[in-house]
């Protein structure tokens, strides 16, 4: 069998076109475990199982929160006190979602729907995209997958996000951007509105254009993030202190 392409690309996208690109742990991870060992892809091996279970164990160390601060839904959602949720009642959380300080939702423009265990960072908006039919301006709902992450200080207004992406800080997603499910978008990337990222790949850069490929493991990676993110967002247990 040939060796995988996909695993080769997500290596070689770190210093896509002479540029250091730096890669999420849990990511930088994977391409280190997806080029280990060519001689056993060439055979058509797998990699070690062991080397592979440590890549997606990667995990972020915990993060503590105040109680006080924060509202946990029956279905598990740890939403501040400190966002802002306009139009409460188009606003719809699957479940086991993280929501942080300074996060604004606008549901008061239309339909805002987010899967489970999506993660949305410290300070991000997001807002519907809006549309013009007919000479008439309106907003159309925004629909999230499941297994999301969305970093602090990210914009976003894309049409749709597919499940198990990994959106990065300090991002602007222009209104109508669709992003398909199992894709990466680099922190700091400005996508064009209406732009179009397919499965398993690579956005980044101002303007966001493609950058590589993303394994098929893509999917489970992500899963174990958004996870791991979730269940690492732990509340101060009376009179703890927060590790340093």
């Amino acid at each position: 069998l040939a060796r995988p392409r996909a695993p080769l690309q997500l290596a070689s996208f770190v210093a896509f076109s002479g540029q250091q690109i730096r890669l999420p742990p849990r990511h930088a991870a994977m391409a280190t475990v997806a080029t280990t060992k060519p001689s056993e892809y060439e055979k058509g091996g797998n990699p070690p199982p062991m080397e592979l279970d440590l890549a997606l164990d990667q995990e972020e160390p915990a993060v503590y929160y105040n109680k006080a601060d924060y509202i946990l839904t029956n279905s598990g959602n740890k939403v501040s006190r400190k966002s802002v949720l306009c139009g409460s009642t188009n606003i719809s959380l699957a479940g086991k979602c993280v929501v942080k300080p300074g996060v604004i939702l606008r549901g008061d423009l239309h339909l805002l729907r987010v899967g489970k265990y999506c993660i949305i960072g410290d300070g991000s908006v997001l807002r519907p995209s809006t549309k013009q039919y007919k000479g008439n301006f309106g907003f159309f709902p925004m629909t999230i997958g499941d297994y999301v992450t969305i970093g602090a200080r990210t914009i976003c207004s894309a049409a749709q996000i597919g499940a198990c992406v990994d959106i990065g800080e300090d991002c602007i997603v222009a209104k109508r951007c669709i992003i398909k499910d199992n894709s990466m978008i680099l922190p700091g990337t400005v996508l064009a509105p209406d732009t179009v990222v397919p499965p398993h790949t690579v956005f980044g850069g101002n303007p966001g254009r493609y950058l590589g490929d993303l394994p098929e493991s893509m999917t489970k990676t992500q899963q174990q993030n958004a996870t791991n993110q979730y269940k690492k967002f732990l509340p101060l247990a009376t009179g703890q202190v927060v590790p340093e």
